[in-house]
């Protein structure tokens, strides 16, 4: 039986909180991601190895990437950017583990991710721009824009969460309903299917989400 992406199995009971399985799905790769992260930097060298090499040139491709849609220093973004690359992308993956629902296939994950870019263009406005001349910007051209500039805002990040969250829910689904309707062999191809959606899926929300970030620093 396929769960409905609108709820979420509870996992667990904290006193009167209930952590559902999304949350610890979510937890897992965090923690999966921060230690994966230690162990790949803590012997760094002036003569990289072949797994510093290639986290070098994953590095300097998303340097690149950043640099391309917001000039100036990378570093300011490559972490925020980079961080929600890799979560999503682990996260769409983590459907290839069995029993495992990927966590983006849950509104709120999403909702959660779509607020992240959000605040952060918020932040990004009133630290290059101070409060007023971030204000300002939504009476740009005209003060009459003001509605159509905040509705703008609203609409562009709910759209960053619908999209992910229609892509991955959808491939859950069709792949769930073709293995119980065909048994497990047939749903493989779906499955490869499914990792290539997931990757693309996390490659444009990261870049939409500099897009949207770049958009209030490219203003000041």
């Amino acid at each position: 039986m396929i769960a409905s992406p609108l709820t979420a199995a509870p996992a667990f009971a904290i006193g009167p909180l209930t952590i559902t399985w999304p949350v610890v799905t979510t937890w897992a790769i965090i923690a999966a991601l921060a230690l994966a992260s230690f162990l790949a930097t803590r012997r760094l060298s002036l003569r990289p190895g072949r797994a510093q090499a290639v986290l070098e040139l994953l590095v300097t491709t998303l340097d690149k990437e950043i640099t391309a849609t917001v000039p100036g220093n990378p570093a300011r973004f490559r972490g925020l950017i980079g961080m929600l690359l890799i979560f999503i992308l682990c996260a769409n993956w983590s459907t290839l583990i069995p029993g495992v629902e990927p966590p983006t296939a849950h509104l709120e994950t999403d909702a959660a991710l779509a607020l992240v870019v959000f605040v952060a263009g918020i932040y990004w406005g009133i630290r290059l721009q101070g409060v007023g001349g971030w204000l300002a910007t939504f009476a740009r051209p005209s003060w009459i824009m003001i509605p159509l500039n905040l509705v703008e805002q609203i609409t562009r990040h709910f759209s960053l969460m619908v999209r992910l969250f229609g892509n991955v829910m959808s491939g859950v689904f069709v792949i769930g309903i073709v293995g119980v309707l065909a048994g497990l062999l047939v749903p493989i191809p779906l499955m490869a299917l499914d990792l290539l959606t997931g990757a693309v899926q996390a490659y444009i929300f990261a870049t939409l989400a500099l897009v949207f970030i770049g958009s209030t620093v490219n203003e000041a």
